[in-house]
């Protein structure tokens, strides 16, 4: 199956760094952007958390919400939230369904070879729930800003 920009985004319900369910349900009415990493507290996945975070008040104010998606645990999360001050909610996909419905967890080259993993990608989903933007494979330096200027792009209305 392949995530489509105009279809509806997958359904999801997945706990964050705290242990509370988030849902796609939950989000409808907002817009939503999902970020998928390989792992906490990686120079990469560092760097995106940190630029979402540094960006957080521009998201709020286009009435957004940031996630970072990955296999990691809700322990894990929570030190790599405290160790580098960020200000995004953190989801844990331990068995990567959801991140396999977003094209997050998928075959990619390691070392030369096709391998299963997780790939640096992300999803922008509107209000109504419908897949606005993705992005399949990102560079974590400039990223949030890419995403920023996207959404700012489909967000605001034209004058």
């Amino acid at each position: 199956m392949t995530l489509v920009v105009g279809s509806l985004a997958p359904d999801f319900t997945l706990p964050d760094q705290e242990e509370k369910s988030v849902s796609l349900a939950d989000l409808f009415g907002k817009w939503t952007v999902l970020y998928f990493y390989p792992k906490d507290d990686t120079p990469g996945c560092t760097i995106e958390g940190v630029e979402f975070t540094a960006r957080k008040a521009e998201f709020d104010k286009l009435g957004a919400v940031v996630y970072g998606i990955s296999g990691d645990s809700a322990e894990s999360h929570c030190d790599f939230i405290a160790k580098h001050g960020l200000g995004i909610t953190l989801l844990t996909d331990k068995d990567k369904a959801m991140m396999t419905a977003y094209e997050g967890f998928r075959p990619r080259l390691l070392y030369g070879k096709s391998a299963l993993g997780i790939v640096r990608s992300t999803v922008l989903i509107d209000p109504r729930g419908i897949v606005a933007y993705r992005w399949p494979s990102v560079k974590p330096e400039g990223h949030a800003e890419e995403v920023l200027e996207q959404l700012m792009a489909l967000a605001t209305p034209s004058r």
